[in-house]
Formats: structure tokens, C-alpha cells, sequence
């Protein structure tokens, strides 16, 4: 069973991130104040739960939290300012949409900036502790899916319904074979260092 808080504020937000590792598509964070009393035996880490789980927890999520916001930032906002920051940016952008304002944040992970004054901790696998990351990471994940769902029907040699951006052997192959996309992060590696890429599109 997962801690409801890990401070003593009514008003605590968790956060969490999805698509950190991916070669194409958004990096998407989510932000989320749950009531004090909310329970749900079922939530979990999202990489814990299928994608059917994921699905019947998001509603339940939506209804219950006292607010909750999700920020999708693109790709050349990724290649600008690398990976690990547009992860923080999107979690802080997330976090100040909140309405209320959190009295104290816990981040998923062990990277982190203030957002204003708002105290904050960092946790290690914090998704799989405390049910406010968790529900972050649940959102997180699948407003990134139905993003890249989205554009995989422009895209669709990419398997991107599938793969989600990451770098999966068909991914690879179909870079290798078509080239990149507006959606590609140029700053990742997105081939093997023996196969070179032309990034002209």
C-alpha cells in the first residue's frame, strides 16, 4: 500500500514525468493534489500497471483529486535545453496550473527546482511510495500515449501506437529507412553510431 503523504500539508502535490527516455514525441508531466482521505488499492507506479489498469484509474483520478494538471513540452524545446531540464520545466509547468496552490511538492526522482517557494523534496522511485506520484505518473503516461497516438496517424511507418517514441529495433529500422520527423528529438542518438543520419527534413 502506497503513504498518502510524506509531509503533514493538507495541500500536497505530487509530480511525475513520462517519455524521458523516448526518441520522438513530447516529454509530458503531470501534477496532482489528492483529497487527504483518498485511498485506491490498485494505484500504483504506472510502468506497474497495463495499459488497461492505466485507463480505469485515469478517470478516477480526474474526479477525485482536489486538482490536477498535465504539460506536454515538445521536442525542440527538448533539443534546446536537453532532457533533463525540460523534464523539471514540465513538472514545474504543471505544477503552477494547480489550482490551489500546493503547500509542499514531492518529485519523482532526485533532480529538481523550486517553483517559487514552495517547499519540495525529491524521492527516489517516489511512484512506487506515495499515491500522489503515483496518480502523476498515471496521468503522465497516458496523456503522452494518446499524444503519440495521435501523431502516429501522421506518422504511421513509425509504429509510434505502439512503441510510443521509444527506442524499439522497428523504431530504429524505420528511421534508418525514412528519415526523421518534426517529432524526432535531434539531440538523442536516435541510430546506432555506425549508421549515420541525415537530419535535413
Amino acid at each position: 500500500m502506497l503513504a498518502k503523504r510524506f509531509s503533514n500539508h493538507i495541500l500536497e502535490c505530487g509530480t511525475d514525468e513520462a517519455g524521458r527516455g523516448c526518441l520522438a514525441g513530447p516529454v509530458t508531466a503531470a501534477a496532482v493534489i489528492l483529497p487527504r482521505d483518498f485511498e485506491n488499492a490498485l494505484l500504483n507506479d504506472s510502468k506497474k500497471l497495463s495499459e488497461k489498469q492505466r485507463a480505469a484509474l485515469a478517470p478516477i483520478i480526474e474526479k477525485e483529486a482536489l486538482c490536477f494538471h498535465v504539460v506536454h513540452l515538445e521536442p525542440i524545446i527538448i533539443d534546446d535545453i536537453n532532457i533533463l531540464n525540460a523534464s523539471i520545466q514540465a513538472m514545474q509547468e504543471s505544477i503552477l496550473q494547480l489550482t490551489p496552490e500546493p503547500e509542499f511538492i514531492i518529485v519523482d526522482g532526485n533532480r529538481f527546482k523550486p517553483v517559487g517557494k514552495i517547499p519540495f523534496q525529491t524521492i527516489i522511485k517516489g511512484d512506487g511510495k506515495y499515491l500522489s506520484i503515483a496518480a502523476a505518473s498515471i496521468l503522465a503516461k497516458n496523456y503522452r500515449d494518446a499524444y503519440m497516438d495521435r501523431i502516429h496517424e501522421e506518422y504511421p511507418m513509425y509504429q509510434w501506437n505502439k512503441n510510443k517514441g521509444y527506442p524499439t529495433q522497428e523504431h530504429r529500422e524505420a528511421i534508418q529507412q525514412f528519415g526523421i520527423t518534426p517529432y524526432h528529438r535531434k539531440s538523442f542518438r536516435l541510430l546506432p553510431d555506425q549508421l549515420s543520419l541525415d537530419f535535413d527534413f
